[in-house]
């Protein structure tokens, strides 16, 4: 076989993503907060990129013209009251001056981490110095769950001390708020929480104890046939056992994050039509400083690429933005052309609808409307929903209906909500009243769709 080298030329097509490209399809999916934070990153490094200031002054001059003086009515009933504060009427309140004034940090929440609210307690517990020393690194070993991650006497040989006197001040830790913290089981968790909500029943302490999987996989009979008690008393006993927390650290996840949605959509309906807003308000109006564009005519070769660079950067950073936006409402507003039902009659409406539907309507491609709804959510009449909740899988009804998965789940769980808890419906049973009514799940299906509603299996929602 014989092989020769050489060289040839050859014409193809490919699709080549270019840097502009990549950036429009990344502002495409971006939610309104971090398009907010992108737009400002981009305004402290490109130097041609302004923030566009609303003028008035157009506004001021048509009060003048018209003989207006209603802006000046306005400023001398502000001055009455102000007058009237500075001479201190109201002995209660006070005026602060502009030297005086609050920064805006005063008005903000900030929410304290899990080590910050322990390490508050310890230093009003009245440790010594040493002890603290101790308690600030097993606080530092204890996870966002509450538990103390190693044991005592590993942090005893990495301190230098005896376990006795890393043990004291763990037992001290343990009696911090959250109740349970610093436990190092759920076993020890709860037995804390128990003990200091004064919990002494002998059958509660004894499942804590001894019978915590039976609790987990809900084998009340077990627990009740090794602890001689009836399944009535263990349930009882199970129930106050489920009052308390085994994750005490819980209520600190996330303490640096945002603990509310800002949708990137209102829509309301006004007079039987229903409007869409963007809220992109957050997001800075941008534009071209005009003197960029001026030194980019006169300035020497090298300086003038530089700044047409950065002109048409900016440029097709204006039009990404627009294009997102104009993007996400012609989405909105075929999704609420196909899911009408959903708007004007509630949730247990929802059809099925899948992107392919909507970007054929929209005459574009599938992946773009996945990106435009990615992390966005919708002020609705109905409430805060995310976008891609307006998607989902249909299902077939006796009457050659289609039904969406959403609206199957709300069935389940309306039906689950009113089932006798001494004779819990087991899937089965759910599979064969939903059949009655025309609609055909499998077993598996149904017992699919109660784990995603977070509903337990009949054995575990059993009541004695």
């Amino acid at each position: 076989m014989r092989m020769d080298y050489g060289l040839k030329l050859e014409m193809n097509q490919k699709l080549i993503m270019t840097p502009q490209l990549q950036q429009a399809i990344a502002i495409l999916q971006l939610s309104s907060m971090e398009l907010a934070e992108m737009v400002e990153q981009e305004l402290l490094e490109n130097p041609v990129l302004e923030i566009e200031e609303k003028n008035d002054a157009n506004t001021s001059d048509t009060a003048e013209d018209t003989g207006e003086d209603a802006p000046n009515d306005q400023l001398q009933e502000y001055m009455d009251w102000a007058e009237y504060f500075n001479e201190g009427s109201d002995a209660g309140y006070t005026m602060r001056t502009a030297e005086e004034k609050m920064p805006l940090s005063a008005y903000v929440s900030v929410a304290s981490t899990l080590e910050e609210h322990l390490e508050f307690q310890m230093h009003l517990s009245g440790l010594t110095a040493q002890q603290c020393t101790t308690g600030k690194y097993l606080i530092g070993c204890i996870d966002d769950n509450g538990y103390l991650s190693g044991t005592v006497a590993e942090a005893a040989a990495k301190l230098g001390l005896s376990e006795q006197q890393v043990a004291e001040v763990l037992q001290v830790i343990q009696t911090f708020d959250p109740p349970g913290v610093g436990a190092r089981s759920l076993k020890e968790c709860l037995e804390i929480q128990a003990e200091q909500k004064g919990i002494t029943d002998d059958l509660v302490l004894s499942i804590i104890r001894e019978h915590l999987d039976e609790v987990g996989t809900g084998h009340l009979k077990t627990i009740a046939e090794k602890t001689g008690y009836t399944p009535l008393q263990v349930q009882k006993a199970v129930d106050v056992i489920r009052t308390l927390e085994p994750k005490p650290g819980r209520a600190f996840h996330g303490a640096d994050q945002p603990t509310y949605i800002v949708p990137d959509v209102t829509i309301e309906r006004v007079n039987g039509e229903y409007v869409i807003i963007i809220n992109d308000n957050q997001v800075p109006h941008l534009t071209i400083n005009p003197f960029y564009r001026h030194i980019a005519r006169d300035v020497d070769h090298g300086a003038k690429k530089f700044v047409e660079g950065r002109i048409n950067a900016a440029v097709w950073l204006i039009k990404s933005i627009e294009q997102r936006r104009r993007t996400l409402y012609n989405v909105v507003k075929t999704l609420i052309s196909l899911q009408q039902a959903y708007f004007d009659m509630g949730p247990h409406y929802l059809k099925p609808l899948t992107m392919k539907e909507v970007a054929n309507e929209l005459g574009i491609h599938e992946s773009t409307v996945s990106r435009a709804i990615a992390n966005k959510y919708a002020d609705t009449p109905h409430g805060i929903v995310a976008l891609r909740n307006f998607f989902t899988a249909g299902l077939q009804g006796a009457d050659g209906q289609a039904l969406s998965a959403s609206t199957v789940k709300w069935q389940i769980k309306e039906m689950v909500a009113g089932e006798d808890p001494l004779r819990p419906l087991s899937d089965q049973s759910i599979t064969e009243y939903m059949e009655k009514k025309g609609i055909t799940l499998s077993r598996r299906t149904v017992a699919k769709y109660r784990e995603e509603l977070g509903i337990p299996a009949s054995s575990k929602r059993r009541r004695y």
